[in-house]
């Protein structure tokens, strides 16, 4: 069975299946999706944008990146070395995080990828491994902090429309999560905007954010942290949205939707629990694929 015809839901439309089928193999990992659309956006705003990143920053945190991928893998001794989801952590570091030390930005790319191997229950990663690296280097050191600007208009809605079309293209990105928790976390805003009676900018200002496509295409939408029944997804990302609404005016912190992500993650098991489905698979399964399509849960391989 081919990758994308496994991915794709038993319950999608006719076209949408005979479509995948005929899709070249290579073309439809939506990693790879996800790497051109962020390694266009970083290069688009580290020439023209001005990212406070400088190229050999970029790089120390992707190698690092990498390379701690080949190196968890062989001590594992699952699988072989696959770059493309280590590449997709080490570039939205080089997105989001900002730290004048090398030493910490090593770190954090260490951490995003190491949790994949080290933190995990049941075969599944419990945090993004962006998202968690962000979380402990912010809790473990005063020298690094999250940019969230720096994008400009026309960079956030072309990022929006590559983001966006990773998921037409691949139904395993978990488009309904995202749009879930695009959902809750609009409506949040806008009532409290009209509770309060503030102009409609304020809320539009706060949506319009590199940072919040970042992250809710590429973390909370993240297929292996991510509850397994569609019910679970949407469940999830409402926690999400609700989460980062206390802790943004609540308790007043500053990256709400980052700590609410890290923490809304611990009940995943227990939403997988409570409402079962299918476990998410990167690579095409095998000939017993058809038996374990009924299973709740089943262990995938470390990628």
């Amino acid at each position: 069975m081919t990758l994308l015809a496994a991915s794709v839901e038993p319950t999608s439309p006719p076209l949408v299946r005979s479509i995948a089928s005929a899709v070249p193999a290579w073309r439809r990992d939506p990693r790879l999706y996800q790497i051109a659309t962020l390694g266009g956006l970083l290069v688009y705003g580290m020439g023209w944008l001005g990212f406070d990143i400088e190229p050999p920053m970029a790089a120390l945190i992707v190698i690092t990146a990498l390379a701690t991928q080949l190196v968890a893998t062989r001590l594992s001794g699952h699988g072989r070395f696959d770059p493309r989801s280590a590449l997709i952590s080490g570039l939205s570091l080089c997105l989001l995080l900002r730290t004048g030390s090398p030493a910490l930005a090593v770190g954090a790319a260490m951490v995003a990828v190491g949790s994949k191997f080290l933190i995990r229950f049941r075969g599944k990663h419990v945090f993004n491994p962006t998202n968690g690296a962000l979380v402990a280097m912010l809790l473990l050191s005063d020298g690094v902090w999250v940019s969230s600007g720096q994008w400009g208009s026309a960079a956030i809605f072309a990022f929006l429309m590559g983001s966006t079309g990773s998921l037409v293209v691949n139904r395993a990105a978990r488009a309904d999560v995202a749009w879930t928790f695009l959902a809750a976390h609009m409506a949040l805003l806008l009532g409290r905007t009209l509770w309060l009676g503030d102009p409609l900018a304020v809320p539009l200002h706060r949506l319009a954010s590199g940072a919040l496509v970042l992250f809710t295409f590429f973390m909370i939408s993240d297929p292996r942290t991510t509850p397994d029944s569609r019910a679970g997804r949407i469940l999830f990302a409402i926690l999400v949205a609700a989460g980062g609404y206390i802790v943004q005016y609540r308790l007043f912190h500053t990256n709400a939707l980052l700590w609410s992500l890290a923490v809304c993650s611990l009940l995943v098991p227990l939403i997988d629990r409570w409402l079962p489905g299918r476990r998410h698979h990167w690579t095409a399964p095998g000939p017993d694929h058809a038996r374990e399509r009924s299973a709740p849960c089943t262990v995938s391989p470390l990628a």
